[in-house]
């Protein structure tokens, strides 16, 4: 007979096992695609399991987007704040975005991309949730600019708010061209137009 404690945690493995597939078909359903149906055909598990772990599908939405969140960060953020700072950083979170598509982290891309664009129009706490998450992806970018600049990596009249843009905008039509047509020969294009962007000379991508 399982203790208190053993069923908690059995319950705790359950819920992170539910919500990292929920991230993953958000990927490709869509936020407002998520069911409790989906969830439980695609676990094998009954709906009243599936639905004992969220009360709401607001809540099974926002507990996704959180998980997304961990892992962009786990991926994408953490190798970026590990490197140099400055242009190693900014050069780097690129590069970690592209390796976290190429390594197909989920079926249909990045969760953000995909998310950001569906959500923007159902206000509430989960688009709320995504903007926020969006913000601070961009002004890490721009902070990694910034400080580029004060090390006289960059030129003087770069613009930082114009150089995240910029960024922001490979990173995004990357993820789109990848979703469309899983080529990585997409993201080493786009890992050369980042580089020709940030003034780095280079014949080739590196091995990823």
């Amino acid at each position: 007979m399982q203790s208190g404690q053993q069923k908690r945690s059995d319950g705790v493995r359950t819920q992170a096992t539910i919500v990292r597939e929920a991230v993953s078909l958000a990927t490709v359903d869509g936020l407002e695609g998520l069911s409790i149906g989906n969830l439980a055909a695609a676990l094998g598990m009954s709906k009243s399991g599936v639905y004992a772990h969220f009360g709401s599908k607001q809540e099974l939405q926002s507990a996704a987007v959180e998980e997304a969140g961990r892992i962009f960060t786990a991926e994408v953020v953490e190798p970026a704040l590990a490197a140099a700072p400055g242009l190693p950083q900014l050069l780097a979170i690129c590069d970690s975005f592209f390796d976290h598509l190429q390594r197909r982290t989920f079926p249909g891309g990045c969760f953000f991309a995909g998310a950001a664009l569906e959500m923007g129009t159902h206000p509430g706490p989960v688009r709320e949730q995504i903007a926020a998450f969006q913000s601070g992806f961009t002004a890490l970018i721009r902070q990694f600019i910034v400080t580029a600049l004060g090390q006289h990596e960059l030129p003087a009249d770069e613009d930082p708010d114009a150089l995240t843009f910029e960024l922001n905008g490979i990173i995004l039509a990357a993820n789109m061209r990848f979703v469309l047509r899983p080529d990585p020969q997409a993201l080493d294009i786009a890992r050369r137009v980042v580089r020709r962007r940030l003034g780095i000379m280079t014949t080739s991508a590196p091995a990823t």
